[in-house]
């Protein structure tokens, strides 16, 4: 993992003044140093959720979704084929920093989605936190209709929530919770208002969310301004094809701008880190 730069005031008004390369002697070392691969201690140091106000935490929300270079979030359905050893190192370290992994009910079913497991590694780094051993996964869902036979349903070492709207059918609300799943109603009808769902998470002490998506769950969240920041990677490859872009919906009236905060490389990957402006 190599470090490009972090996104300060001081390093824009360097690159303003002519960038790194008239740094001399002393920026050669540098990036000589940072030209190795970053332990998960400085990943999960990097990627830091910001520290809580006094008081009531608000929560955080946070992206992570990776794209090719033409702009598709999927090879076929998935995203692991536009992905890589880095990127799933920064996957493992964000998901190791959160309360809860919120993701969309298709992407469940796509992705094979299974309970997030205890990483050793970043134990301390939640105790420390106040946080449990993993995260909870969180699936938006108006239907209900999910295998619950799934390990993410029988055996995660936190129970799974479904977040659904206060139209879901009860029998499916029933069937989910003798799969011991926990079911939040955020929404008036069939469907889950982002901004709801992001409160009943936050209700249940979870302030430090990640979303995986997918595209359309990631669009909704956009369009509802309640997205705090976006992990972006940028996969060196070319797919064409008419895969989803990683975020997908009606268009926002307005384009949401977002500040580049930070910035790392490795075999031709970037991994951006994007703050609501």
């Amino acid at each position: 993992m190599r470090r490009l730069f972090p996104v300060t005031e001081e390093t824009a008004a360097r690159a303003s003044a002519g960038g790194p390369e008239e740094e001399g002697a002393g920026g050669a070392a540098h990036a000589r140093e940072e030209n190795r691969e970053w332990s998960l201690a400085e990943l999960a140091a990097a990627y830091a959720y910001p520290e809580p106000a006094q008081g009531a935490p608000r929560p955080w929300l946070r992206a992570n979704m990776v794209s090719s270079l033409d702009g598709a979030a999927q090879h076929e359905g998935r995203s692991q084929p536009i992905s890589s050893a880095a990127d799933m190192r920064i996957f493992g370290t964000l998901r190791a920093l959160a309360d809860v992994v919120l993701v969309g009910a298709e992407t469940v079913r796509q992705e094979g989605y299974r309970p997030a497991r205890v990483r050793t590694e970043f134990a301390a780094v939640r105790e420390a936190a106040g946080q449990g051993p993993v995260p909870a996964i969180a699936i938006v869902t108006a239907s209900l209709e999910l295998d619950f036979s799934l390990p993410l349903f029988t055996s995660p070492l936190v129970p799974t929530l479904l977040l659904t709207g206060a139209a879901a059918a009860p029998d499916r609300i029933a069937a989910a919770e003798r799969a011991g799943a926990r079911v939040l109603v955020a929404g008036e009808g069939m469907g889950v208002e982002p901004a709801r769902a992001v409160q009943a998470l936050a209700g249940l002490g979870h302030t430090r969310l990640l979303t995986e998506g997918g595209p359309r769950l990631l669009g909704q969240l956009i369009a509802a301004e309640v997205l705090d920041e976006l992990c972006l990677t940028l996969s060196p490859t070319l797919t064409a094809g008419s895969a989803q872009r990683i975020a997908g919906g009606p268009s926002v009236a307005v384009p949401h701008r977002f500040a580049l905060t930070s910035l790392l490389e490795e075999d031709g990957f970037l991994f951006g880190r994007y703050r609501r402006s």
